[in-house]
């Protein structure tokens, strides 16, 4: 939960300063926008965005490090990496920003782990994130001015990715 108050602690600086942070978020294709695959999720357009972002991250994070066979710093660092990367070669020519790439990721890995680990607490997980998170996936279809669908899609593949290769890696 650290993660999204450092998330808060960010918003506040680029709203209040005028460092205009959000510059630094995904340029797809671009080689000076690999960086932003770092900083993007740390960035939001404003206030209502962060909070679009902050509950659903606290319960799906509370949700990962709560299973240990998650691998869940391995986890997040895969899917951070990799949605910011899928977002960065299909993305729309303009700038990414936000975590819901991580969002999208975390509840396709938290829907998904269960179908490789054949465990009745990844299945309990699984079905919970379902319940709690499966309207997200709306969004990978639902095409809206000003939101990184191509972010939402990557971290959504990211999610099922790292849920396969933790079980073909045990298999």
């Amino acid at each position: 939960m650290t993660w999204v108050g450092l998330l808060w602690v960010v918003e506040i600086v680029d709203l209040s300063s005028g460092f205009q942070l959000d510059g630094y978020g995904i340029l797809p294709r671009k080689v000076d926008g690999l960086m932003g695959i770092f900083w993007s999720p740390l960035l939001h357009a404003d206030f209502a965005h962060l909070i679009a972002n902050s509950g659903p991250l606290v319960l799906l994070l509370i949700m990962l490090f709560s299973h240990r066979q998650y691998r869940p710093k391995s986890s997040l660092a895969f899917i951070w990496l990799v949605s910011g990367l899928g977002t960065w070669l299909i993305g729309r020519p303009a700038i990414h920003i936000g975590a819901s790439s991580i969002v999208y990721g975390l509840a396709a890995f938290l829907m998904t782990a269960s179908f490789w680990m054949r465990s009745w607490r990844a299945f309990f997980l699984s079905i919970l994130a379902l319940l709690m998170f499966g309207g997200l996936f709306y969004g990978l279809f639902h095409i809206q001015k000003g939101v990184s669908w191509e972010g939402h899609l990557s971290g959504a593949l990211a999610g099922v990715w790292v849920a396969w290769l933790m079980h073909a890696r045990h298999a």
